[in-house]
């Protein structure tokens, strides 16, 4: 029998010299609709499918594959006595390799295509054909990769035809990508056609590798990035762009992510420093350079080697003020030409990290994986559910504008967490407490650690306070307004604690657990 590679691919890249190289090696090519006329405009002679099924494509290319003398070469068991009289009975001949890349889906979608054309670039034949190949790999070769094609050469080259290694590889490969692909059409259509379910009971989560990591958490740990093809035109922290410097680490990404989206609460120009998937120094002010200086004071021991993100494309004179220290990464949604090309003169492994659509709210769910399975929550992207002053003392306007400072912060700072402001800058942070009183005493710590005003400060928790213990400890230092969500047992004896202080305490009804 003829040897025969059925060839049939959206992306046609490296696809004429596959085939050129195929007849070279005495494969017969079979193709359909615009993969054959540029094979055939190449030179390269084609069976069109039509030839072989004896009947002609229909419904404007719908159904062409679809069929006996198609899927049976595919499917036949070489060494099945049945399967090949069958084969012979039918006048079929085997199909040796496959390479199949399926309809531009999710590339209809990003160029904003209307819902019609986005359900006709659902292939149908294709994904049957991949995997009825990736199946029958023991004696059917399967390419969904361009990459894979100087592979496949290769190896036929060599030993005049794939190894069974080689086979199963690629029969894996296959099935990976035709899963990937269906669940990036579940996940769209979900939207387009306006179902919405949220936690619907199958879920799915499609992903591709961007870049292989050095490590993990730990350098005995072994790490990948993958991005989100479903999350393609908005904000993203995996599609960052990484402008100079050392390659991003699994830590840097985590860190970045806490930064990026601290800093993206406000809208003054604001400056947030980040260890540890904690921030250390958060302040916004009337010019970029200056909020950068005030969150550096509230704790530069921390600040070393530490993650910097802002809200606005870098300025020339802020990047003069990072090069003084030591930082990890510096993280905006641009980088002015002048700020950049000093940044890149003076530090060669400093990270500038571009995030694209930095203005846009993410989309999706946090999910946090767990041995055995996965948790999918909505995103924390609220701050308050009411304002309700509950204590005598009204807040000052003053107050009132260091209180939501404090309350953004602290949502993003690990719980149990409590945040000490003034003048719209961190004066202390306290995360990460199995005690909430723990975590006052930590932020004033840390207050007094680099002589900022506790006194006239305010407090934010990112929970209730579960006892008046953390009012009176606060009331020490002369902290003079409270935020929190309210809604435990004692908040009466809260309250009463508030009101012996003179503190104004105002309950949000929302909590931002940060685990």
């Amino acid at each position: 029998m003829p040897k025969r590679a059925l060839i049939s691919v959206s992306n046609k890249e490296k696809v004429v010299e596959f085939a050129k190289k195929l007849v070279e090696l005495g494969y017969e090519i079979i193709s359909s609709s615009g993969t054959a006329k540029k094979l055939k405009e190449n030179g390269i002679p084609v069976i069109e499918v039509s030839q072989i099924t004896g009947f002609p494509e229909i419904m404007g290319g719908r159904v062409k594959t679809l069929h006996p003398k198609i899927h049976g070469a595919l499917l036949a068991v070489r060494d099945n006595p049945e399967y090949m009289k069958q084969l012979e009975e039918h006048e079929i001949i085997p199909i040796d390799i496959v390479a199949i890349n399926l309809y531009p889906f999710e590339e209809t979608v990003k160029r904003g295509a209307n819902i019609d054309e986005i359900i006709e670039n659902i292939d149908i034949g294709g994904p049957a054909m991949v995997r009825a190949s990736a199946k029958n790999h023991k004696f059917t070769t399967i390419i969904v990769d361009p990459n894979d094609y100087d592979l496949v050469l290769e190896e036929i080259e060599k030993n005049g035809e794939t190894s069974l290694e080689t086979r199963r590889k690629l029969a894996v490969k296959a099935f990976r990508h035709t899963a990937v692909y269906d669940s990036i059409i579940s996940n769209v259509l979900n939207e387009k056609l306006g179902i919405n379910e949220k936690f619907p009971e199958e879920f799915s989560i499609p992903l591709r590798k961007k870049q292989s990591l050095r490590y993990g958490e730990n350098p005995h740990q072994e790490a990948s990035l993958y991005i989100s093809p479903v999350e393609y035109d908005g904000f993203s922290i995996a599609n960052s762009e990484v402008l100079h410097g050392k390659e991003m680490s699994f830590n840097n990404f985590l860190d970045v992510e806490s930064a990026v989206n601290l800093v993206k609460e406000f809208e003054e120009p604001a400056c947030v420093i980040v260890k540890h998937n904690n921030p250390c120094g958060v302040a916004v002010a009337k010019t970029q350079v200056e909020a950068y200086e005030q969150a550096l004071k509230r704790d530069p021991k921390s600040a070393y080697g530490g993650i910097v993100a802002f809200n606005e494309p870098l300025k020339l004179d802020t990047a003069q003020k990072l090069v003084e220290i030591f930082l990890e990464v510096v993280i905006a949604p641009d980088f002015e030409k002048d700020a950049f090309d000093f940044l890149t003169s003076k530090k060669k492994n400093l990270r500038l990290v571009k995030i694209n659509n930095f203005y846009d709210k993410p989309k999706g769910f946090d999910h946090r994986r767990i041995t055995g399975g996965l948790l999918v929550q909505d995103r924390d992207l609220e701050l308050i559910k009411e304002w309700k002053v509950v204590s005598n003392r009204k807040p000052t306007d003053q107050e009132k504008e260091d209180l939501l400072f404090a309350l953004k912060v602290v949502k993003h700072t690990k719980s149990n967490s409590v945040v000490l402001a003034k003048d719209k800058a961190t004066v202390g942070i306290g995360p990460g407490q199995t005690s909430r009183v723990d975590s006052l005493e930590t932020a004033i710590k840390k207050a007094k650690e680099f002589n900022l005003p506790l006194e006239g400060s305010v407090l934010a928790s990112e929970a209730f306070l579960p006892f008046r213990d953390s009012v009176d400890e606060a009331a020490k230092y002369g902290i003079t307004a409270i935020i929190q969500p309210g809604g435990s047992i004692r908040d009466n004896e809260v309250i009463q604690a508030a009101n012996e202080h003179n503190i104004a305490l105002i309950f949000t009804g929302m909590r931002h657990f940060k685990h």
